[in-house]
């Protein structure tokens, strides 16, 4: 048992949560943040909470960029949010799809969302406690990802959240306009 206390944290989706969704981005110059989302990661890191990112990432799987260009790309946005004083603890992503992946990456993964390997890792490595923490994205595998791994659920309706709401059915999900907007529901 260790005796280290558990954190807080948000776990976020990155494309369409964190970035203005831009099908398969994997270029610096075509990167760029949702409205006021430095603004929201600021209060987060204000209220304690400690800051990952679980992102699927099929494009690599599909042959249209290397994981390389994926930390290229991660390590840019950190480097911006530095700048602001805020820290990404980690950054993890799934490169497979069971379907349309190449070689490697054709496999039906335990990492990819709604499965909650990266989310497990992410758990595990920054030692978070699941009852105080949140699962955060714009997709239907992000809010089944965070049930799954028994965090609280928070759909944004950025990037592919519109479209995601209907698709919510029966599950308790809050749903914010933004990601600044669930940050002010926090303070």
């Amino acid at each position: 048992m260790s005796s280290e206390i558990k954190r807080k944290a948000i776990l976020l989706d990155r494309d369409g949560t964190i970035n203005v969704e831009k099908d398969y981005l994997h270029k610096i110059e075509d990167f760029e943040f949702e409205k006021n989302v430095v603004e929201a990661l600021k209060i987060f890191v204000s209220l304690g909470y400690v800051l990952a990112v679980v992102t699927n990432q099929s494009g690599i799987a599909r042959g249209f960029y290397t994981e390389d260009d994926l930390k290229k790309l991660n390590n840019h946005i950190n480097d911006r949010l530095k700048e602001e004083g805020i820290q990404i603890e980690r950054f993890y992503y799934c490169p497979h799809h069971p379907e349309k992946g190449i070689g490697k990456y054709k496999v039906d993964c335990e990492c990819r969302k709604p499965k909650t390997g990266m989310l497990d890792s992410a758990i595990r490595d920054l030692n978070i406690d699941r009852e105080q923490s949140y699962m955060v994205g714009d997709t239907l595998a992000d809010i089944d990802a965070g049930f799954n791994a028994k965090l609280t659920p928070i759909l944004v309706k950025t990037g592919h959240g519109l479209e995601n709401i209907e698709k919510l059915a029966d599950r308790k999900v809050a749903v914010y306009d933004s990601l600044y907007d669930f940050a002010l529901s926090l303070k």
